[in-house]
Parts: structure tokens; C-alpha cells; sequence
């Protein structure tokens, strides 16, 4: 739905022209996203938008059953539920497009559960949608499973019956009157607007085609399993939840192939990542495969487990999975425009081939690393390290701790093995490291994604969901 259209809809459904003078696109670009949130959006907690339908039309019965829970295993806290119930479905076999980033989901509904919150607790700015009206006593629980289930409902209408369900169960916790009542109709205010903000955001396009490169240096398609398109080339284009641009923290080039750095770090994953090699340690091992899934899925696990343990509240902890999400999903779109403007290839490659003038080199024509299949895409910088360092980051500022008596994260493609850190930062060094042992990165990568992550980071926690004056309040 055009953003046109839901300004008029909204004008009548809340008795309002105060959105009248708001340029066609003007939501769906950062300079717009900063108006927006400079003059507030005046929402009246009455009829909803129509619902908006979303890219995704994938059809697949995979496993629902694994959002059933009982009520006592419900962690009391109803934003780490509705993350919970997003990993369920982003771990479903065929439950995501393939052109379509997860992160994008994962920012999408938190950004919805936050405004949601906020506009009833009022302590923060907002982030798109300044909802205005609102009765201080409306129930914050109502208005974040609300807003949650109205984003995930559209991106993933499959998993509609189940998310009904799980709406239902939310709302079962809650008493019923009109706190409840108040709660429930901005949270699906709030949603809709979210999804309208991101209709137009560039991700639903397929990329293009892709044209391997053949020099040294340049990304080709990777051994044993040699996929015949890279994934996500066209997500620079995709429009950021909170930075200006894709590039606006891109990093310089990898090091040039007859540098020392390079040879150093050629040699080092040759020598830790290979496939089954008795000399390199077996705890090397053992980390390079416990991270080898999808990164972010991990830090929304750390995620949960910092808001429990703190015990923060339904608006704290909306706050936080927003913020985190947000520097995740610009992460990402970050690191693909280095990637795809660099092109470089991943060490697999450049250890069968050499194919460079280094006398510190020398290729394995059989080398594999020890994650078998590599990422489908350029090697630099390492999307773990850009995450993870993003995502201790965020953690990090908000809660204003680092240091733990221990957590547990738990591998998602080792089942049952977990391993213990004592800080955030600990579990992003391992989790960057992870790549080297794993085969499919090389220093250099890791280390600038750390830089590219922090970044992103300081800039989403430093311009946005900032605490609302007090003279203001």
C-alpha cells in the first residue's frame, strides 16, 4: 500500500489533517525518518489500517508445533516471547525468502513492539510512529504482542493460525478491560505503520545476476559445493533503519595480495581452518562449528538471556531488542556494500589457487576449510564480526555492564552443546574467531568488521530512542 493511501486513511479513521503536508515518500528515506520523528505522527487509537500485504507469499507447512509452549514455560517478559516466536519461524526450513535478509524481519517487528510500548510509556523518542493520545494507563504487554503479531502476520502469513495463537496466549496473561483494550488497538496501529515505512524499502526485488571475477583476488564461486549465484547482492540498496546511507561507514580495501598482511593471514587459516587436520587444537575446532550458523539468531539468544537475567521491563526491554536489531539489520546492509564493491575472494579460493607473485604463499590444490561450504558471498569484511561486535556493542551501552558472573549461549548447529562467556565482549572475540577456525575467513576480514560493527552501532544508539528531556516529558 502506497504511503498516499494511509495518509488519507489515516486522516479519516483519526480526525486529523497534522499528516496532510508529509511529501509521498518521505517516511521510507533517512532524511524523512528524522522529520517524522522531529514533528511526531498523531495517531488516534481507533479504526486500523487496512492490512497491508508484504512480499512474502512462500507456502510451506514446516513446524509450527514448535510455537505450542505452555503457559509455564512463558519467560514472563512478552517482547523476549515474540523474539522467541520470530526465531521459531526464521529457523523453519523455507519460512524466509531467500532474497530477503532476516535481520530486516527481526528490526521490523521490534521497531513496531518499541513504538508501541513507548507511545503509552512516553519516556524515549519514538522511532517512526509518535502515536499521540494515548491513555498513560493502557497496557504495554497488549500493545507489544499487538504490534508484533500485526508485522509477523504479513511477512510470514503462513504462520498466521499460529500467530493467532500466540497473540491469544499473550493476551490471556493480561486482564481484560480497557487498559487491555487501549493496548491491543496501538499495537496494531503501530504495526501497520511500521510494515507501511518499509513497503517500499528496496528488499523486494531479486538481485540481479552476478559476474564472477577470474583474476587473483577476485570472489569466485566456492569449492566443494561451487553455488552458482552469490546470495544478497542486492542488499546495499536496501533502505537502513537508522543509518543515512549503506556506505556510510565503508570501510578501505583488503590488503593488497603481495603484502605481508595478507601472506599472514593466508597462512593462518590455512593452517587453523582446515578440514580434518589432527595438529590444529580440538577446542579450535570445536569453536569454529559451534557459531557456524546464522549469527544473528545468536545474539537475539544473548539478547534474551541479558533481559531476563537484568529483569528489565516490557518498555526496557523493547528498547534494547530495537536497538539491537536496528545496528543488526544495518550491519548487514553495511557489510554487503563493502562486500560487493570489493569483491574479494574467500580463503578457500585463494589457497587452492595462490595464484599471486608472494613467496610467503604456497597453495594447497586440495585445501578445504572446516566448515566444508562456504558462504555464498565476498569474503571481506566477516559478516560474524561486524554482528557480533554491533550487537556487544549495543549491550554493552545500554545496559552499562560488561562483565558477568557467566551466561550460556547455545550452538544452533550443535544441539545441546552451549559454551559460557563472562562478558559480551568475550562472546563477540569468540564468535569473530570462530570464522578463522572455521576456514572461511581471513584476519583482516574479522578485524574490519569489528571496526564496521562498532560504528554502527555507536551511531544507532547515539541518534536513536535517545531518552526524552525532562522538560519535555
Amino acid at each position: 500500500m502506497q504511503l498516499k493511501l494511509i495518509r488519507k486513511n489515516l486522516g479519516r479513521a483519526f480526525g486529523t489533517n497534522s499528516n496532510t503536508n508529509i511529501a509521498d515518500r518521505d517516511a521510507t528515506t533517512p532524511d524523512g525518518r528524522r522529520r517524522l520523528k522531529q514533528r511526531g505522527l498523531s495517531v488516534k487509537l481507533a479504526l486500523l489500517l487496512t492490512a497491508l500485504l508484504v512480499q512474502v507469499t512462500h507456502q510451506y507447512a514446516a513446524s509450527v508445533q514448535a510455537f505450542h509452549h505452555p503457559a509455564s514455560a512463558l519467560s514472563q517478559n512478552v517482547v523476549v516471547d515474540w523474539n522467541r516466536n520470530l526465531l521459531v519461524i526464521v529457523r523453519t526450513a523455507g519460512a524466509q525468502p531467500a532474497f530477503i535478509h532476516p535481520t530486516r524481519s527481526f528490526a521490523m517487528m521490534h521497531a513496531a513492539i518499541y513504538d508501541a510500548v513507548n507511545a503509552i510509556d512516553q519516556t524515549h523518542e519514538p522511532y517512526a510512529a509518535g502515536v499521540s493520545r494515548v491513555p498513560r494507563s493502557a497496557s504495554r504487554e497488549a500493545a507489544a504482542a499487538a504490534a508484533a503479531h500485526e508485522v509477523l502476520v504479513q511477512l510470514y502469513p503462513a504462520f498466521r493460525a499460529t500467530l493467532d495463537a500466540e497473540l491469544q496466549q499473550s493476551l490471556s496473561q493480561i486482564p481484560d478491560g480497557t487498559p487491555k483494550t487501549e493496548g491491543i488497538k496501538v499495537g496494531q496501529a503501530v504495526g501497520d505503520l511500521i510494515l507501511a515505512l518499509r513497503s517500499h524499502d528496496g528488499s523486494v526485488p531479486p538481485p540481479s545476476l552476478y559476474a564472477f571475477g577470474h583474476a587473483p583476488g577476485d570472489y569466485q564461486s566456492t569449492p566443494p559445493n561451487f553455488p552458482p549465484q552469490p546470495q544478497f547482492t542486492h542488499w546495499s540498496q536496501v533502505t537502513p533503519f537508522a543509518l543515512e546511507h549503506a556506505n556510510q561507514f565503508r570501510p578501505g580495501p583488503p590488503p593488497a595480495l603481495e603484502s605481508d598482511i595478507y601472506s599472514d593471514a593466508f597462512n593462518e587459516v590455512k593452517t587453523l581452518g582446515i578440514l580434518n587436520d589432527t595438529v590444529v587444537p580440538t577446542e579450535h575446532q570445536l569453536i569454529g562449528r559451534f557459531w557456524n550458523g546464522a549469527i544473528q539468531n545468536y545474539w537475539n539468544e544473548i539478547t534474551q538471556t541479558a533481559v531476563l537475567a537484568d529483569g528489565l521491563t516490557t518498555a526496557q526491554s523493547a528498547r534494547l531488542f530495537a536497538l539491537v536489531n536496528f545496528s543488526l539489520a544495518d550491519g548487514v546492509i553495511a557489510f554487503y556494500d563493502a562486500k560487493y564493491i570489493y569483491n574479494f575472494w574467500r580463503p578457500v579460493t585463494a589457497i587452492r589457487s595462490a595464484g599471486i607473485n608472494n613467496p610467503d604463499i604456497v597453495p594447497d590444490p586440495t585445501w578445504l576449510p572446516l566448515a566444508i561450504t562456504t558462504t555464498p558471498d565476498p569474503s571481506y569484511p566477516g559478516a560474524h564480526a561486524v554482528i557480533s561486535a554491533a550487537a556487544a556493542a549495543v549491550l554493552n551501552s545500554v545496559l552499562q555492564q560488561d562483565q558477568f558472573e557467566e551466561f550460556t549461549v547455545t550452538s544452533e548447529v550443535l544441539p545441546g552443546t552451549t559454551r559460557s562467556f563472562r562478558s559480551f565482549s568475550d562472546a563477540a572475540d569468540e564468535a569473530t574467531m570462530s570464522r578463522i577456525f572455521a576456514g572461511v575467513h581471513f584476519r583482516f576480514d574479522l578485524t574490519t568488521g569489528e571496526r564496521l560493527g562498532h560504528n554502527v552501532a555507536d551511531f544507532v544508539v547515539d541518534h536513536f530512542l535517545t531518552p526524552v528531556p525532562v522538560s519535555l516529558k
